[in-house]
């Protein structure tokens, strides 16, 4: 494996790139970052957790010129989601450079806030396509300065119909600009915006990362029995956290309610959902306060967990791509994975594509139905939430310190924080989570008394 101090790296980026504790590249970061570096347009196929972010945010970040205070990259993402996981990256990526503004424009909240923080333009933007455009309608969002452009799975951007925005966008940004484009599939739709927007690519397709091993077993089921078998199967497996695909939103609903009957800590996610309950499951779910999601493709798009042991389609994926995002969610970086399909007779046919991609025959498993599965334990985890946030000046330390202190909460009992403007929410040991409840109900947080409550 190729170490990153193998590459002419600045400084302020190497620096980063040792506390991150990032020694040696991923195999799509050794493939692109050379010709990302050297100023070349890059097209490559790499899958969700392959480490690209850094790959494209290490170029981009060595091509800023931080005295210019105006917008010099520009990051296209497909769903909110994965923006602020892009933003975040950058911004580890770019601690030890001196004023360097990272700003994330998503849709689903109100436009003026992001209008009047373009007063002072960032140096880098995130965002997704039709929010960004809406911002360079308004004449907030200046292209001038650009000089490198991202898009970030480009071909769920285009899946979700963000092809007139992206055109829109890449027709005004400066001819010179670098463009670089990732994406876990290559339709020809993404090669016909690359011989349109991009200048002599390089072109890279990247295997999963070594090491990086995942299982797929499948199982035919009939669709009046494909709860029970799921559930018998997360009873058996006993995942940390299992990710749980449905083709409807009435399916996603429906499965989620029929597992929650069985006693399994479960969330649904689909595109019903107003924004501030989508981001209250999936924080549930990254901490670990809830088991099992059950998603559209749809609502799962951009989403990155890390550590997710199981996939499961509760319905087979309509294509071969679709099914490809989807097992692409487990076994990240180089860990294991596993994915379950459970698969209708009248489906089978659908099971020849995924096997010539394979290049062998797909494992079939068999189930007995007529057992009953074991108790689910509960989730491992509790979230509080603090109603107060960024906007606040509430930092996690300022949580821990809280909940360590005063609360006499061991530390080894807090899990993941996530801050956002106006809430902050807090995973807690189960066995605590009373405790730190009215502890910090009765006491103060950084001198100031919030409302503290249960999510759920």
């Amino acid at each position: 494996m190729t170490e990153f101090t193998a590459l002419a790296i600045p400084s302020e980026l190497q620096q980063a790139l040792d506390v991150l504790e990032y020694t040696h590249m991923t195999p799509v970061q050794a493939a692109t970052l050379p010709a990302v570096l050297a100023g070349r347009d890059v097209i490559a196929q790499a899958r969700t957790g392959s480490g690209k972010t850094a790959a494209f945010g290490l170029g981009l970040l060595s091509r800023l010129a931080p005295e210019n205070v105006q917008v010099q990259a520009l990051v296209l993402c497909p769903t909110r989601e994965l923006a602020d996981q892009v933003g975040k990256e950058i911004r580890r990526l770019a601690r030890f450079m001196p004023n360097i503004k990272v700003s994330v424009f998503c849709g689903g909240v109100p436009l003026r806030p992001h209008l009047a923080s373009l007063t002072h333009p960032p140096h880098v933007v995130v965002g997704t396509p039709g929010r960004i455009q809406e911002l360079i309608d308004e004449g907030a969002l200046l292209l001038e300065g650009l000089r490198t452009v991202v898009l970030d799975e480009a071909d769920r951007m285009l899946d979700m119909g963000f092809e007139p925005a992206i055109t829109g966008i890449l027709g005004q940004a400066p001819a010179a600009r670098q463009t670089l484009m990732f994406s876990a599939t290559f339709p020809e739709e993404i090669r016909t915006l690359g011989r349109r927007f991009q200048r002599d690519p390089e072109e890279h397709t990247v295997a999963d990362g070594e090491g990086s091993v995942i299982e797929q077993r499948f199982y035919e089921v009939e669709a009046p029995r494909k709860t029970d078998a799921l559930a018998l199967l997360l009873a058996d497996l006993k995942p940390d956290s299992a990710l749980v695909f449905c083709n409807t939103r009435r399916d996603v609903q429906q499965v989620a309610d029929d597992l929650a009957q069985r006693g399994f800590a479960v969330l649904a996610l689909h595109g019903d959902l107003e924004q501030r309950d989508r981001d209250e499951v999936l924080v549930c779910f990254a901490n670990r306060s809830c088991q099992v999601l059950v998603a559209t493709d749809v609502a799962a798009r951009g989403l990155d967990i890390k550590d997710l042991p199981l996939v499961v389609s509760h319905g087979l994926a309509s294509d071969l791509d679709t099914h490809t995002h989807r097992i692409g969610r487990t076994g990240r970086a180089g860990e294991a994975g596993l994915a379950l399909s459970l698969v209708a007779s009248e489906d089978r046919r659908r099971i020849i594509g995924i096997e010539e991609q394979l290049g062998k025959a797909v494992r079939w498993e068999r189930i007995d139905l007529s057992r009953k599965p074991g108790k689910p334990a509960p989730a491992a985890m509790t979230t509080l939430v603090v109603d107060a946030g960024r906007q606040d000046k509430l930092r996690p330390g300022d949580l821990v310190g809280a909940l360590t202190g005063e609360a006499g909460i061991p530390a080894t009992a807090i899990g993941k924080i996530d801050g956002f403007a106006t809430r902050t929410y807090v995973a807690i040991e189960r066995s605590q989570a009373i405790k730190a409840l009215e502890r910090l109900k009765a006491g103060k947080i950084k001198g100031r008394s919030f409302r503290v409550r249960k999510l759920g």
